[in-house]
């Protein structure tokens, strides 16, 4: 059974990193997947246990050049000193340089001395780790920036003993220790700064792990109480939750009522009655009463835990656009390596003098970084994810993102989805012995059509050999003869008339769905279900509508009952499919695909799986079962249909902000190297505006997090 492990990975600074980091990591023996995230600095990797173990793959990692650091490791104050002792020594380097021409030798002999610790001290890890990549036979960011920095500086050097007999101005003329100091500086600044960003880019996710409390109030047998981490906790202990406080596991109240701030979770404002047998989750808040709960999950099992491991998931994956910005990263620094040596060579033979063209080389090395590539695509699916999370919508992974831009149609299951999903009995022609019948065969049942059957006798016959029939009904056996409840024609051995045909008839118009009850094949009589549709299913329908998209509905309920619930809640007469067995549903959607739609799914029950794992975009709603969780991209955690709507927006302006980046990144490097080359920017401006491409990708990322959806949510 393959197993997975994230490892935060120390030292990566470009997109070339993260394609040096995943092709040792798939080297070893036994790994079927690795990506690498740039933006959360983590490897996630699927490996065979049997074959490898996290240690093997966190030396894989060191022998490629970079630090395999413990999950949970504090890095924010990384490279904080450095930045700071480089720029108190910059500072005077760049004055004397700037305001004091010609300077007299031994000013530039000071330069020497207060640029050698920048380069060497606080510019150490770029040599360090340039080396390291050398070695591997490959090149990163850091290798354009050592290259760069050690050809400023060693340039300067070389001019003090050269010209030294020409003069304080012919000494000063050549001297470029300002560009090496200023390059290091401006560099780890920018890194400081990106790391800012990227820290505020993952807040949203810090703030989901914290919402769980880190111990609870323990619950004895004998009715003392007492404060137990969260890790002592099992399943069937009971812990006690004050006003005000959040309640720490998932679980089902014993005792107590009180009113619960779920919207953390859920993106909903609305505060929830919660009292005996009401469901629980950790991490929501607990604003009036006391509650006494019995422990169902802690830690990462809770429904918080999921949704932290799905918003997790949904970061490290990749969109196709990043894979594009990786493949290119991979070569280009090579490539700005000979750009360089080509500017050098270039200037040379048009006479300007190996100092002017070993400027305008150092200049393309610094300003050529591949970094904004590598942040492009992951800084945005990160934010986009968080936020996501805050406003109740999780977005499984980036390819989610990428498909859910670019849809035409969104199908709605009806039963549970478009409709409340409590069925009430509102008819019923049995006579006493056939209702008891029916109720005690449904009892086996959970169907919420059953579940509203068995619900009718409180009295029970012994039921033999249940069966269910998928999208048919149910059959049992009693005293020997066998009932079945479900759909005419399969209730039903003979299609002749009975007495109950035009009744069925009128409550099927009136929008209720109509179940026939029938012992040995014939018919007993019938019940009428009504299913009211939700409160926002008509407004989430208007609000697909206005933007474009094509909303049909699907079920296996009679066409008469669907018709009357689709015209109540906005979706036209010709885009309902009615009596459609849960196998087929999926082979709708693939009809619809066919036709060079692309299709979201939005379903909720087992029978939806197969058509949430067939659309280009499923999407299953908060009341899912298990399966169509699984099968779904999409999860709204709220109750309110127009979270599609949300999670549509939300991922169309994640995928917009992914093209912004990648078109930034692109131009900015496609701009720059032709100025760099041509001896039209400094070393000291290239080392700016490589430093700015970074953070101004990260920074329009983070304008996802002012994202808001239409209905008028904020959190």
């Amino acid at each position: 059974m393959p197993e997975k492990a994230e490892l935060r990975i120390g030292g990566m600074t470009c997109a070339s990193c993260v394609a040096h980091v995943e092709k040792a990591l798939r080297q070893v023996p036994g790994v079927r997947e690795a990506a690498v995230n740039l933006a959360t600095e983590k490897a996630s990797v699927v490996f065979d246990p049997s074959c490898a173990t996290p240690e093997q793959l966190a030396l894989a990692v060191e022998k490629a050049g970079y630090a395999a650091v413990p999950e949970g490791a504090d890095r924010t104050r990384e490279g904080l000193a450095d930045l700071l002792f480089a720029a108190a020594l910059t500072v005077p380097v760049f004055a004397l340089s700037m305001f004091w021409h010609p300077r007299p030798y031994w000013a530039n002999v000071l330069l020497l001395a207060l640029t050698t610790p920048v380069v060497f001290g606080a510019g150490r890890r770029f040599h360090a780790n340039a080396w390291k990549a050398l070695r591997h036979g490959s090149a990163t960011m850091d290798t354009l920036i050592s290259l760069g920095t050690l050809a400023a500086w060693a340039l300067s050097a070389f001019a003090l003993v050269a010209y030294r007999g020409m003069g304080d101005a012919a000494v000063s003329h050549h001297v470029y220790f300002e560009s090496a100091a200023v390059i290091v500086t401006l560099i780890l600044l920018g890194k400081r700064l990106e790391a800012s960003a990227k820290a505020r880019a993952s807040q949203a996710i810090r703030a989901l792990i914290g919402l769980q409390p880190k111990t609870a109030r323990y619950v004895g047998v004998d009715g003392e109480t007492g404060e137990l981490p969260i890790a002592m906790l099992s399943p069937g202990d009971v812990v006690r939750v004050l006003p005000g406080e959040k309640i720490p596991v998932d679980g089902e109240v014993l005792r107590g009522e009180a009113h619960a701030d779920e919207s953390a979770l859920t993106g909903e404002s609305m505060p929830v009655s919660k009292r005996l047998g009401d469901p629980v989750s950790a991490g929501t808040i607990c604003l009036n009463g006391t509650l006494d709960v019995e422990v169902r999950r802690t830690g990462a099992e809770t429904l918080l835990g999921q949704i932290v491991a799905l918003v997790e998931q949904a970061q490290a994956s990749k969109a196709s656009a990043q894979r594009l910005a990786d493949r290119v990263a991979s070569v280009f620094v090579p490539i700005v390596v000979a750009i360089a040596l080509g500017t050098l060579a270039a200037h040379v033979a048009m006479g300007r003098g190996f100092e002017q063209a070993a400027v305008a080389a150092v200049a393309v090395l610094v300003v050529a970084c591949p970094c904004a590539l590598g942040l492009a695509t992951p800084t945005a699916v990160m934010v986009g994810s968080g936020r996501g999370a805050e406003l109740g919508l999780l977005i499984r992974d980036a390819a989610a993102f990428e498909r859910a831009q670019r849809l035409t149609d969104v199908v709605f299951d009806k039963t549970g989805t478009l409709t409340e999903g409590a069925l009430s009995v509102t008819g019923c022609t049995l006579d006493e012995n056939a209702l008891r019948a029916a109720a005690s065969v449904e009892a086996f049942s959970e169907h919420p059509i059953g579940r509203a059957i068995a619900a009718l006798a409180t009295e029970r016959d012994e039921v033999e050999a249940f069966r269910s029939e998928r999208g048919l009904g149910v059959e049992g056996r009693i005293g020997g003869a066998v009932w079945r409840i479900g759909r005419r024609e399969w209730c039903l051995s003979v299609p002749e008339p009975t007495p109950w045909d035009a009744q069925a008839e009128r409550w099927e118009q009136e929008a209720r769905t109509v179940v026939w009850v029938s012992r040995e094949g014939r018919a007993e009589g019938v019940i009428a279900l009504a299913d009211r549709p939700s409160e926002h299913a008509a407004p989430a329908v208007r609000a697909l509508l206005d933007r474009g998209l094509a909303v049909r509905m699907i079920t296996g309920d009679n066409p008469k009952t669907a018709q009357a619930i689709a015209a109540q809640v906005g979706i036209e007469p010709d885009r309902v499919l009615a009596g459609v067995l849960p196998d087929a549903k999926a082979e709708a959607i693939g009809r619809l695909q066919r036709e060079g739609r692309r299709v979201a799914m939005v379903g909720d029950g087992v029978n939806d799986a197969p058509a949430l794992a067939q659309a280009d975009l499923g999407i299953a709603v908060r009341s899912a079962t298990d399966v169509a969780v699984q099968t779904a991209d999409v999860i709204l955690m709220g109750r309110d249909l127009l979270g599609v709507a949300a999670a549509l927006d939300l991922s169309r302006a994640t995928f917009r902000t992914i093209r912004q980046n990648l078109f930034w990144a692109f131009f900015y490097n496609v701009a720059m190297i032709p100025l760099a080359a041509a001896g039209r920017l400094s070393p000291m401006l290239a080392a700016a505006a490589m430093a700015f491409s970074s953070v101004s990708v990260v920074s329009n990322s983070l304008r996802l997090r002012r994202f808001r959806p239409s209905d008028g949510r904020k959190v």
